[in-house]
């Protein structure tokens, strides 16, 4: 089943006028992030003199963002793989007094210290959303992008590891909501054709704010897809079912995420009759040559097409994987080889080329 015949209906997409609600928190992190741009630049060091040249070069990527090109700046450079070279010495042991090791974080943080960054990343909305584009295997076509947070704080951790610690401070749900309102505000300025594919835990899904959040966005609830990330208690999927269905009768769509990366129920997922099943890179990683990994993915394949969902395959790095997981009759792709997560709007606005399969599995000339 192509992903062209599920259409995603949609009209006419206006950038939402800023809202009244925000409290002046954009301007607030655009004025930090242009401070610490101009202090960049202001240094003389020519040891610094590439750092400077970076930080221009994404300074002219995002005209009038200085927030989205510092966060680019620092995911980009290597200076903090030196820093934290530079700190391991002076990280305290694990179980000494005033650092507890949380699940996933870089450094011992005490739990207040935890809550207190991400409390500042809520309060300034020290976010931008990246994209990656997931492309269609019958045409080549990018028919969605793929909804990736990143976080503008001290540390250098993954948007994983951010989302672990609010868990742990009790904070999931806010920091949930705060990339779901960043990834909707950037979605505008995707090509209108694209559907968006959006990350929220299943808790968040049943919290009461959500369709009233996405009632309030300009974009057409036929372009979203809601991806469910972790796995589903044995309570949740009749509320699910239930809490969604309103928005589902108006087009959105709904996905099971990372399927394959931890043990789902086929039982959770026949009840919540997704639309699409996204397989963990996990799953697809050395696929083309792991007989094992292969079969469980046919598997998947007729499954989903017991349910009437789409199978996307995620992680593709390698013109093997693509020619493998296109032969097993799965419908979409994503990965580096198909193209890399950027925050950059001139990037988002060439996903309207189609190209051919053939083009990725053709080897390069030697």
């Amino acid at each position: 089943m192509s992903i062209e015949q599920q259409p995603f209906p949609h009209g006419a997409v206006l950038r939402p006028e800023p809202s009244s609600s925000s409290g002046g928190r954009e301007p607030l992190i655009r004025r930090q992030a242009a401070e610490i741009i101009e202090s960049v630049l202001a240094e003389s060091g020519p040891d610094r003199a590439e750092i400077r040249e970076q930080l221009r070069a994404c300074l002219a990527a995002h005209p009038g963002r200085p927030e989205a090109a510092l966060l680019e700046h620092l995911v980009n450079i290597r200076a903090l793989d030196r820093f934290r070279d530079r700190m391991q010495d002076t990280i305290p042991a694990e179980g000494s007094p005033g650092a507890r090791q949380l699940t996933g974080s870089l450094f011992p943080r005490s739990e207040a210290s935890v809550r207190s960054r991400i409390e500042a990343v809520l309060a300034g909305r020290m976010m931008v959303t990246a994209f990656q584009p997931i492309r269609d295997l019958a045409s080549g076509s990018v028919v969605g992008a793929g909804a990736l947070t990143r976080f503008l704080g001290e540390g250098g951790d993954s948007a994983e590891d951010w989302f672990a610690d609010a868990k742990h401070a009790q904070l999931a749900g806010d920091l949930d909501f705060a990339a779901l309102e960043s990834a909707l505000g950037a979605a505008q300025e995707l090509p209108d054709h694209l559907f968006v594919g959006l990350k929220l835990s299943p808790d968040t899904c049943l919290d009461p704010l959500l369709p009233v959040l996405l009632e309030e966005t300009e974009l057409d609830p036929g372009r979203m897809v809601l991806e469910l990330t972790g796995a589903l208690t044995n309570e949740q999927p009749a509320p699910l079912v239930a809490a969604l269905a309103p928005l589902r009768r108006r087009g959105l769509r709904l996905a099971i995420d990372h399927a394959g990366s931890f043990f789902t129920s086929v039982r959770q997922i026949r009840h919540v009759r997704p639309d699409i099943i996204k397989l963990d890179r996990n799953l697809i990683t050395g696929i083309d040559t792991d007989p094992l990994r292969s079969s469980l993915g046919e598997a998947m394949v007729g499954f989903a097409e017991q349910i009437g969902a789409i199978v996307i395959a995620q992680g593709i790095e390698t013109p093997e994987e693509l020619a493998t997981v296109t032969g097993l009759g799965m419908t979409a792709a994503q990965g580096y080889f198909l193209g890399r997560p950027t925050t950059r709007p001139a990037d988002w606005k060439e996903w309207t080329q189609q190209l051919s399969l053939t083009a990725w599995l053709t080897p390069p000339p030697q």
